[in-house]
Formats: structure tokens, C-alpha cells, sequence
């Protein structure tokens, strides 16, 4: 859901992190998941003599399920809005926080990705406003972080960076 618009504002870009930026977040909890089913496989080896399968199950199930549900919570919470006046983030679903700040204070717009982000093709795109550290925008796990830069390299008047 885009901000409310100002008379004569329009949308110059908007979008949420790349399901693709999730799946760091997807290993590390099946990870912990399976970690978890390991923990309980022994402790009922070590109470009953043999390792309970109807509890590991469960517990796997219960791990994959709520990782794959938090990870699309995550996500789906996660709104990002760059207008020719602003740019909106919005995270959360039930308590929400809203930062924004008028593109004018933009000074520079770069992007960073890590070589596993490289390879999904997502980045973190960071603004460097004249508000200063305390107030950091980055959209993080965009898709096509460079074109995002570009798009708002054109409203800001080419303060971009290549990452």
C-alpha cells in the first residue's frame, strides 16, 4: 500500500524485498530447525532408550512451518515508496513503523550486495540524506538494486553510485 499522495505527486518506483532476499533467512531457520529435531532425537534416545519419531516430526514440521511463515511475513510487511517528493518505508503488519524524509535531503543513493546477493540478483539500496546517520533508509533485499538507483538517481538529479 503506497503513501498517500500529495496533489501533483506521483510514484516513481515501489516495491518490497525479493522473496529471493529471504532464503538466507529460509536456511538459517531450517537450519535451527533441523538442529532442534537433532536436539530431541537425543534427549528422547536418552530418556526412553530409543529416539521418539512422532515428537522429531513434529518438531521438524513445526520449524519449517513457522520459518516459511515468518520469512513471507517478513516480506510481506515490508512496503517501499520513492515518489517525486519522498521516500516511504513501511514495515510491519500488526505494530508498523514509517520512516520518511523528502527526497530533496537526498545527497547520495548507492547499493551493496554480497556475493550470495549477487548471485539471486537482489542488493540493498542505501540513501544518504542530509538528516544525517540517525536516520538511515535502506531498502534492503531489493530485486535489480542498480535499476532502483538509476530510477532514483533521474528525480534526485544523479546523486547515484554504482555499489
Amino acid at each position: 500500500m503506497a503513501p498517500r499522495l500529495q496533489p501533483g505527486e506521483r510514484i516513481i518506483y515501489e516495491g518490497a524485498p525479493s522473496w529471493r532476499s529471504i532464503l538466507g533467512f529460509y536456511l538459517k531457520g531450517i537450519g535451527l530447525t533441523i538442529a532442534a529435531a537433532l536436539v530431541v532425537a537425543a534427549v528422547t534416545a536418552i530418556i526412553e532408550g530409543s529416539a521418539d519419531s512422532t515428537l522429531v516430526l513434529l518438531v521438524s514440521f513445526a520449524g519449517v512451518t513457522l520459518t516459511v511463515f515468518a520469512g513471507f511475513v517478513k516480506r510481506a510487511a515490508t512496503r517501499y515508496t520513492v515518489t517525486d517528493h519522498r521516500l516511504h518505508i513501511r514495515r510491519g503488519i500488526i505494530s508498523r513503523t514509517v520512516q520518511e524524509t523528502r527526497i530533496l535531503r537526498v545527497q547520495n543513493v548507492t547499493y551493496r550486495q554480497s556475493l550470495l546477493q549477487r548471485l539471486l540478483a537482489v542488493g540493498d539500496v542505501d540513501f544518504d540524506t542530509a538528516t544525517g546517520y540517525e536516520f538511515e533508509f535502506t531498502f534492503a533485499g531489493v530485486a535489480a538494486p542498480a535499476d532502483v538507483v538509476h530510477t532514483v538517481a533521474t528525480v534526485t538529479g544523479g546523486a547515484a553510485e554504482d555499489g
